[in-house]
């Protein structure tokens, strides 16, 4: 869509995420792979796949079948939630 093309990045990540989230469904595991905004790694992979000009990669998608299950890992921190405003604690 000519009109929303500024928002390319949020549409392309919103679209990795949800690729995740459907692999899951299907019980394969899978790693978002981030391409852009790096060059020294968009331009390699725009020549391996022989991409025109105007086609920018922005990320790659491992998949694959899990060999083992592990619980998720905790990582809330009440600490690092600011209400209403924003402090630095030292």
């Amino acid at each position: 869509l000519k009109s929303a093309s500024g928002f390319w990045v949020q549409d392309c990540a919103a679209a990795t995420q949800n690729i995740l989230l459907a692999a899951t469904t299907y019980g394969l595991g899978s790693v978002w792979l981030g391409v852009y905004p790096n060059q020294s790694v968009v331009e390699p992979l725009s020549d391996l796949f022989e991409l025109p000009r105007d086609i920018i990669p922005f990320s790659l998608v491992a998949m694959g079948y899990p060999g083992e299950t592990k619980p998720p890992s905790q990582r809330y921190d009440p600490q690092r939630i600011h209400q209403e405003k924003w402090s630095q604690r030292g």
